[in-house]
């Protein structure tokens, strides 16, 4: 009888540090604390001995998951609001069309109400949920018949939607993420649960989405999945999802840059890989194309069918609002005319430049800049370009370094300087966009000190000042409420301000960099409270209606431009540009 012959493999060797950064940072051992240092940690205290990440996690998603169904019980956007009841009736609209409409009509149908304008993923969701919606009550989607409809078991399904395709996408992605960026840096599993309560917990990503009511989570889940490659240097998966998260919003444009600086860097540092290089190009193409494959062969077949893409003009119909350029050089009876109708109509309808530098107020550059010199008066080209060389400026530095340093540690301050960037000034931002730069600039919180003074004071401050700049989005649709619930919860649970101020002054730090940042921070949340009284009891004067809103602007602005500054800062300082750094664990 032969023995069996050894196993080649050698088991991983447990990680002993309890510590959750690595030998050279000067800290306290997670063994030698004795009382948790702010709410959150607390509660989650009694979990700290648990062996399994499995006996914690179901009840953290079950908790935050509460909490998210809770938010959901009070109205949306567009709640009793007509003529065009808000971005809930227009997730409900895109359904009713992908549902009844042939593909070749999704982007051309009655543009007036709630025009399909997001790319071709957020169409197809739409169809799988209209579908579903359809078996349990067709009138929910019938076609306009069921406009501006608010009936509560509709209310009921559309929530559920939200939360569905969340724990779907999103949650899975960011357990996995927090996962495996902490184990970068040797964090104690108990401490990567915390953080991934804080992250899930993100107060302006429950009322954007669950309470206002959106999709964002869907295209933050992919773009979370697409960092989680990264860190598991799984480069073309990491090209697939991230190419998805553009395929559901064109909002996902924002990290493009990091994503393309991180990957090329991995590919020529620290030496050439041409084999990855072509692996990652042909993946993507190859990720884009099955992404409008449906909508192509949709035009066609529709074409053979003698399916007319914009049935409402009876007589010649006008050229296609961009590339009219080419209406004289196109057979409208080619066989390839189809195709390039709709992939034109997409571009048009998805990049909306003809709308100008910004239609609402928002905290960024722009409007704030529009208080002095008003900016409507200057042509639309000119701030196109104006637009276009400000955002490079500022997204340039943030991709240099991780295009130069691509180390998987960086990605989470490249993503955030990078989306901070866009927003504060690219074309057409919308309030909502903050949810972008938030998202990475939390995902701090499973890193290097994440939990420690310095970044949680930081990550603090960003989705404090963020969803403060939402309140006047909020506040339209009768939110006040969940607003101040939400908002307070989380600055509880981390111990920030209004609530507390123990995130601030921690042994072992530069004191005058401590008082600096808390002087600082203190001054913005003063004035955010003190804009909440005014805002409540003051009204502003005639011939300054929107006064508070402009307030909120401009203070908003300069939190951002802080927080952008911070994350470029940090993200310099971490890539060794300037001082060394410490080494991480890669493995």
């Amino acid at each position: 009888m032969v023995s069996a012959s050894p196993s080649p493999h050698k088991p991983r060797r447990k990680n002993k540090k309890t510590a959750h950064f690595d030998d050279s940072v000067n800290v306290k051992p997670e063994a030698l604390i004795r009382t948790p240092s702010f709410p959150l940690a607390a509660f989650l205290w009694p979990a700290r001995g648990s062996l399994s990440q499995w006996e914690v996690l179901p009840l953290i998603l079950m908790v935050v998951g509460l909490f998210r169904w809770a938010a959901g019980l009070w109205g949306y956007s567009g709640f009793q609001k007509p003529p065009m009841f808000g971005d809930y009736e227009a997730q409900r609209h895109w359904m009713e069309i992908t549902t009844h409409l042939p593909i070749s009509q999704w982007y051309f149908h009655d543009l007036q109400w709630w025009g399909l304008d997001y790319p071709p993923l957020t169409a197809y969701h739409s169809l799988l949920l209209g579908k579903v919606g359809s078996l349990i009550d067709p009138s929910w989607f019938a076609l306009y018949s069921s406009r501006g409809l608010q009936d509560p078991t509709l209310k009921v399904f559309m929530r559920a939607t939200v939360i569905v395709s969340e724990y779907l996408i999103y949650i899975p992605a960011a357990v996995i993420f927090v996962r495996r960026y902490s184990r970068l840096f040797g964090v104690a599993q108990w401490t990567a649960s915390v953080a991934l309560v804080a992250i899930l917990m993100q107060p302006a990503t429950i009322l954007i989405d669950h309470v206002h009511f959106q999709y964002n989570t869907v295209m933050l889940g992919f773009v979370l999945a697409s960092m989680s490659s990264m860190v598991a240097g799984r480069y073309m998966w990491a090209s697939v999802f991230f190419v998805a998260a553009l395929g559901f919003k064109q909002m996902a444009l924002y990290y493009a840059p990091a994503v393309f600086a991180f990957l090329l860097g991995s590919c020529t540092f620290p030496r050439i890989n041409i084999a990855r290089l072509t692996g990652i190009a042909a993946v993507t193409l190859a990720s884009f194309a099955v992404l409008v494959l449906p909508i192509i062969l949709g035009a066609l077949y529709d074409a053979s069918r003698g399916i007319d893409s914009r049935p409402t003009f009876d007589g010649p119909r006008p050229p296609l609002p961009i590339f009219t350029f080419l209406s004289d050089y196109l057979d409208t009876k080619a066989a390839y005319y189809p195709v390039v109708e709709q992939v034109v109509q997409m571009v048009h309808r998805i990049f909306p430049f003809a709308r100008g530098l910004f239609e609402d107020k928002v905290a960024n550059f722009w409007c704030t800049a529009n208080v002095l010199i008003k900016l409507r008066k200057y042509p639309t080209e000119l701030l196109q370009r104006v637009s276009l060389l400000a955002t490079l400026a500022s997204i340039t530095p943030p991709c240099a370094v991780i295009f130069f340093k691509p180390r998987k540690e960086l990605l989470p301050y490249a993503f955030s300087a990078t989306a901070w960037g866009f927003f504060l000034f690219s074309y057409q931002v919308h309030e909502k966009s903050a949810l972008l730069p938030l998202l990475p600039m939390t995902l701090l919180l499973a890193g290097k000190q994440g939990l420690g003074k310095d970044i949680r004071s930081w990550v603090g401050f960003g989705n404090l000042v963020g969803v403060w700049t939402m309140f006047p989005l909020l506040q339209r649709v009768d939110l006040r409420v969940p607003y101040a619930v939400l908002t307070l919860l989380w600055a509880y649970l981390l111990g920030l301000p209004p609530v507390s101020i123990s995130a601030y002054f921690e042994e072992g730090q530069n004191i005058w960099v401590q008082w600096l940042t808390a002087i600082t921070h203190g001054i913005f949340y003063v004035s955010m409270a003190a804009w909440h009284v005014l805002e409540a009891t003051a009204i502003p004067p005639p011939d300054k209606p929107d006064l508070w809103v402009v307030a909120n602007v401009g203070v908003g602005a300069a939190g951002f431009s802080l927080c952008y500054l911070w994350c470029l800062w940090k993200l310099v300082q971490e890539s060794g540009l300037i001082s060394p750094v410490s080494k991480v664990k890669t493995t």
